[in-house]
């Protein structure tokens, strides 16, 4: 029995199109998912906002918010919660140059409109955190922007959406590069900085994803460490990352094994999960994977997590400070490598 909760979201079942190809599988129902999801063992639900109002730049206000009672019903019918929601603006014409950072004041208007209208979904869904991934807020061209000025515009919206709604908190989820070439806020450190900077920093966090840490050359449990020694960690994205070249999301554990072993054993050490916090799984099936077989990278993670949930749950701590008092860390690492190997 794991000591932590679980989240996973719609798009972590997909049709296998990327960038260099079509489709491979057939796409699946959201309540099919969501039903798929429970057996799994899944705890909750992440949400883009037009997950869950898929047309929602035709609607009203109001009919945004009769349509995410619908998917209300359909999480409350498989005893599912939504852990957050997240405006996507990076596929809309009106943010190719950034959202928020756009220098086009009619598309900044559009960013915060779409982010109102997901803290109002948010609300119908019945969770309080709304996740900011700033695809492509930063610069193509590197003289197109001060990013003095950028990084002020991400502040003021992140400040309007404080006053929006007194209760809802901000996650900013970093990534270094892609799709935008010069990130705004690519680390943990970035959205400390950025927090500290707001009207109500208490409710400006971070949620950390495996593979944007290695992406910036950084060490996940590192980055997840930093959070968590802020308060600040509200969330994580296991996943894995084959070097820095494009996000891979790839099955968790399968890389980089003793990194992933690390991540779980920070988390466990400092009681992630302890104030309602979720481990998001947020990975991808390959393009060779069958339909039948669309599941099974969510299960494999599941799997790959609990074990090393495990494997961290007997850590020896006193041989660990033995060692660390004679400096024996050659001893540590083959203890580690023992320990995930399963050799005595």
């Amino acid at each position: 029995m794991s000591r932590f909760k679980f989240s996973v979201g719609p798009w972590n079942i997909h049709d296998g199109a990327d960038s260099y190809g079509p489709a491979t599988r057939n796409e699946v129902d959201f309540e099919a998912k969501v039903k798929k999801f429970a057996e799994i063992g899944f705890s909750a639900v992440q949400f883009h906002d037009d997950d869950a109002v898929p047309n929602m730049n035709e609607l009203s206000e109001e009919e945004i918010k009769i349509e995410a009672r619908k998917v209300k019903a359909i999480l409350d019918k498989y005893n599912l919660s939504a852990e957050f929601v997240a405006p996507r603006l990076w596929m809309d014409p009106h943010t190719i140059d950034g959202g928020f950072m756009s220098t086009c004041k009619e598309d900044r208007e559009f960013a915060m409109w779409r982010t109102y209208r997901s803290i109002d979904i948010a609300n119908e869904l019945g969770c309080d955190k709304i996740v900011l991934w700033l695809a492509r807020e930063g610069t193509l061209c590197a003289e197109s922007k001060s990013p003095v000025w950028a990084t002020k515009q991400l502040i003021d919206a992140i400040n309007k959406m404080l006053e929006y709604d007194e209760k809802i908190k901000i996650l900013i989820e970093p990534k270094p590069n892609e799709p935008i070439d010069r990130s705004i806020c690519g680390t943990i450190g970035h959205v400390m900085g950025v927090s500290a900077a707001t009207i109500d920093p208490p409710r400006v966090g971070g949620l950390l994803e495996s593979a944007h840490a290695i992406l910036a050359g950084l060490d996940p449990s590192h980055e997840i460490g930093f959070g968590l020694a802020m308060g600040k960690l509200w969330g994580v994205h296991l996943n894995d990352q084959n070097g820095i070249k494009f996000d891979q999301d790839k099955t968790f554990g399968v890389e980089n094994l003793r990194q992933a072993f690390n991540q779980i054993k920070v988390l466990m050490e400092n009681n992630y999960g302890s104030n309602g916090e979720y481990i998001g799984l947020d990975v991808k099936a390959m393009r060779t994977t069958k339909n039948e077989d669309r599941y099974k990278h969510l299960e494999n993670s599941l799997k790959i997590t609990k074990a090393l949930e495990e494997k961290a749950s007997r850590f020896d701590y006193d041989f660990q400070r033995k060692c660390v008092e004679n400096r024996d860390f050659e001893g540590l690492e083959m203890y580690v490598m023992n320990l995930l190997m399963g050799i005595e």
